[in-house]
């Protein structure tokens, strides 16, 4: 079950399923009918429900009814707290490779021989 305390946690365990991260995909292009989403999966309209549910819940998307049809778009600024983690983390471990690239570079010149023989 999903952990209801943090955000973030919420963010990544609904996309850690396939059919989630492809029900975004369409929905990246634009609303859409819960009907319209579940045509192209091979699973039945109860099952995409739940998955939507998930994705709601975390806040990755809105849905509305009016009448007998859901329709389901994605949350404005959806993906943004998980874009703002990972871009941290990726600028700590391009920090780390600098500092390595760096360190290799001297250790490189260190090893080269000197022109006067030594």
């Amino acid at each position: 079950m999903l952990n209801q305390s943090d955000p973030l946690d919420m963010t990544f365990q609904a996309l850690a399923d396939t059919t989630r991260r492809t029900l975004l995909v369409q929905l990246s292009r634009g609303p859409a009918s819960v009907t319209d989403l579940a045509r192209p999966l091979a699973m039945s309209l109860p099952a995409v429900m739940q998955h939507l549910a998930v994705l709601e819940q975390a806040g990755l998307v809105q849905s509305q009814k009016v009448g007998r049809v859901r329709t389901c778009r994605m949350a404005p600024n959806a993906l943004s707290q998980a874009e703002q983690w990972i871009s941290a983390r990726r600028a700590e471990w391009e920090g780390h490779f600098d500092r390595l690239g760096d360190y290799l570079e001297t250790m490189k010149k260190e090893a080269t021989p000197n022109d006067d023989g030594n």
